[in-house]
């Protein structure tokens, strides 16, 4: 990171994009969350006074012109926020790849002095971007040739800057952590699996589940993590010979454990280790053959591209796009075609050959047998998939098991999260490959004190990925008045470390139990803190557990609302969303929802900002979007209450608008948890988990453990591109323990962006945003430090 003397902060708004024309673009198959990406080129394009056109039809339009290219307003791209796949369309085009198609293309582009695109698409897509890049001089000297343009032209036209975004559900783009529809295909999966676990469970069956992924088996590898099924096949790493006898065995096992239904997922690319293909109905004559097991298929097909785009990928396409602009309007003859991408929860720029080179290395190994560089080349975010896979879903017979003779307890402190239960799952499984015993304590410290505290096997915790709430009871009380009462039963049950998962709670927990350490050896040992709390408040971490589950409740609830407002036009909804004194779900919902305003305890506003968003708001019903969404965080001011907000619209707003007012109040904690909140959990608790048994091997001395530095009470949190431990007394300094928040929070820089893409004029701070980098190959060291 660059500090912040030698640099000059770099804002938005000082970039000029006048005289600059910018093609927008959706090609190769579709994905969800493409519109969110378009919507936020055109409206970032035109803020910065640049023109921008819609081509519609990916390449095929660009080809045929006409229609097809169109310069776009404000108002083009309201309401696609929500839309599933593109809504300016995708199409393959044979004449794209021949130049004379490229050439009829450039002359189109000239006619209206494009010079800028944006392309939204896959890896083919992207490599053909560059090539027309790279031959664009060469088209124009030909088309001055034939006369149809003049030298001029050639001169003020000469250089064609190109920008990706990678829309992609397989997520098969190398470079990147996540391509934009992944995160939606993966819940469209999940729901399905979710759906089809309760018909299984009632018949014993077994289900052999085909998901996308022809080259790459992310979708099936997450899914597989998402929902702990038992056994999956993907490309990159087929399994080994004679895997249908380990298989049926490992079926058999778990039928034997007393689980009534079993999971096989497979990517629709798998092989053997032959490179020989793997079908869903192989595995299902195999399954029924050699066991007998009443065996169904579904394969999910096209329904993986389908449906509205998750908040994760509405917010990831909206970040990207502002993203796109910036690089376009930085973008010199000299810089390389590059791809806009996020690595971890940082944006960057990558040069768009190194990752398509990249990317088609991974098939190259693939074709070669070469598996285990395939997967290395993938990332590391993949990698760690595979290995948590790995870890979590094959129980090792007791005897192969090493004994620590350790005991380890897990709990839940504070305000149930949707992932709460995934994360226990993942403790206990690691804890005991480990070989240490494992212990759950019921109802948080309070369960603590009153001795509710049980050991814990592999198969308890079978299924739980997929729960919402908290399974083993969670409770917010702090344990500084039951000191004596946890140490006893710490004493007792010879607990050795504590893996605490929740809340503001758990980390206030944490510091109470680690200044009790004077007086209590008992706690004396490893202690670490797992984040996991709707409101994303706990200091230390980007994430928690349960927040993303949260904002696609807010975001599906204010698609709805906003569709009721369809038919009676001109009403604004004010809704207020949880967090307490925290305002990352009233921000990020106002982002992924597309509000006018989202009022937040963090940004203090007064009398004449509600004026200006009451005035801004009357502006834009004369235009053709006649309904307005405001959020408001439950804690961001004492007077300014929902119902105050709502009576002063109300007033304000009479005969040009009328109000209504939601409260979404617990719904918020509530449901099964998102795909990310099953990933995120499964593997931030994992990690924890070996950091444990690491620190008790450290701390072991002459028969028991002691362990009383700072460093062995820890919060583990996901930080830009890194999961790290940070000791909890190191981060009493970050927190405003008064409103329980961090001091500072990341997600305030995307605040701008907010109000940009609702049309507020705003100081927009990009001094963050991408440098060019290179590709990074990663060593297999550093995937233990790595991203989710």
């Amino acid at each position: 990171p660059r500090s912040a003397m030698d640099h000059q902060p770099k804002f938005f708004e000082n970039l000029s994009g006048t005289g600059k024309a910018i093609g927008v673009l959706t090609s190769g198959g579709d994905a969800q969350g493409m519109n969110a990406a378009v919507r936020a080129v055109v409206r970032m394009g035109i803020y910065v006074k640049a023109k921008v056109y819609f081509v519609y039809e990916g390449y095929q339009g660009m080809v045929d012109g006409g229609d097809n290219i169109v310069e776009v307003s404000w108002e083009s791209v309201s309401s696609i926020l929500q839309v599933g796949g593109t809504v300016i369309g995708s199409a393959r085009c044979k004449s794209f790849r021949t130049r004379e198609g490229r050439l009829q293309a450039a002359y189109n582009l000239v006619q209206r002095g494009i010079t800028n695109l944006c392309v939204i698409g896959g890896d083919g897509s992207l490599t053909g971007a560059n090539l027309f890049r790279e031959e664009w001089s060469g088209l124009l000297e030909e088309l001055a040739q034939k006369g149809k343009i003049d030298e001029e032209a050639v001169k003020k036209y000469a250089y064609l800057n190109i920008v990706g975004m990678v829309g992609s559900i397989d997520n098969d783009f190398c470079g990147t952590d996540m391509t934009i529809g992944t995160d939606s295909a993966l819940h469209r999966i999940i729901e399905v699996v979710d759906a089809i676990m309760t018909t299984a469970q009632s018949h014993q069956r077994t289900f052999v589940l085909e998901v996308m992924g022809r080259h790459c088996g992310y979708l099936a590898l997450v899914s597989a993590l998402a929902c702990g099924a038992d056994w999956v096949f993907i490309p990159e790493y087929p399994p080994e010979e004679g895997w249908e006898d380990s298989m049926c065995v490992k079926l058999s096992e778990n039928r034997a454990r007393k689980k009534r239904l079993n999971i096989i997922i497979v990517a629709e690319g798998a092989i053997d280790c032959h490179n020989k293909p793997i079908t869903s109905e192989k595995v299902k004559d195999l399954v029924v053959q050699r066991l007998g097991f009443d065996t169904r298929v579904t394969i999910l097909g096209h329904v993986q591209r389908g449906g509205t785009p998750s908040a994760f990928d509405r917010i990831l396409a909206s970040r990207m796009g502002v993203e796109a602009v910036l690089a376009l309007l930085e973008a010199t003859p000299a810089t390389p075609a590059c791809v806009v991408s996020l690595s971890g929860n940082q944006a960057v720029r990558l040069p768009l050959m190194e990752c398509v080179q990249m990317t088609q290395e991974v098939q190259k190994a693939m074709d070669e047998g070469r598996f285990l560089e395939a997967v290395r080349l993938r990332g590391r975010s993949f990698e760690n998939n595979l290995n948590t896979y790995k870890l979590l879903s094959h129980k090792k017979p007791d005897a192969e098991l090493p004994k620590t003779n350790f005991n380890v307890a897990v709990l839940n402190v504070g305000a149930p999260a949707a992932g709460m239960n995934a994360a226990v799952r993942a403790a206990v499984r690691v804890g005991i490959t480990e070989g240490h015993k494992m212990f759950a304590v019921i109802d948080g410290f309070e369960g603590f004190a009153r001795g509710k505290i049980k050991e814990i096997s592999w198969g308890d915790v079978g299924g739980w990925t997929g729960q919402g709430g908290s399974i083993l009871g969670t409770k917010r009380t702090l344990p500084a008045k039951y000191l004596e009462k946890i140490a006893d039963q710490m004493r007792t049950n010879n607990i050795n470390a504590l893996m605490v998962i929740g809340g503001f709670e758990a980390y206030l927990g944490l510091l109470e139990l680690s200044a009790a350490r004077e007086k209590y050896d008992e706690f004396c040992v490893p202690m670490v803190m797992v984040p996991a709390t709707v409101s994303n408040n706990v200091p230390g971490s980007d994430f928690s557990i349960g927040a993303d589950t949260a904002l696609n409740t807010i975001t599906d609830t204010c698609d709805r609302i906003k569709q009721s407002a369809s038919g009676t036009k001109r009403r604004v909804f004010i809704i207020e969303t949880m967090g307490g004194y925290c305002g990352y779900l009233a921000n990020m919902g106002a982002l992924a929802a597309g509000a006018d305003a989202a009022y937040i305890f963090e940004e203090q506003f007064d009398i004449r900002e509600l004026q200006a968003n009451v005035e801004h708001l009357t502006e834009k019903m004369k235009t053709s979007i006649q309904r307005g969404l405001v959020l408001r965080n439950e804690n961001c001011n004492e007077n300014y209450t929902t119902d105050f907000i709502y009576q002063l619209y109300s007033e304000e707003g009479k005969g040009v608008f009328d109000c209504r007012k939601n409260v979404l109040g617990h719904m918020q904690q509530g449901g099964a948890p998102s795909p990310f909140d099953r990933n995120f959990g499964t593997k931030i608790s994992a990690k924890a988990m070996q950091w444990i048994s690491k620190k008790l091997k450290e701390t072991y001395r002459k028969g028991k453990v002691f362990a009383n530095t700072d460093d062995s009470v820890c919060l583990l949190g996901m930080r830009r591109r890194n999961l790290v431990f940070q000791p909890v007394a190191e981060l009493k300094s970050e927190t405003d323990f008064v409103h329980r928040i961090p001091k500072e929070q990341w997600w305030l820089k995307l605040r701008p962006l907010m109000k940009i893409l609702a049309k507020y004029k705003t100081s927009y701070d990009v001094s963050d945003s991408g440098q060019l980098e290179h590709v990074a190959m990663h060593s297999p060291k550093e995937a233990e430090t790595g991203a989710i």
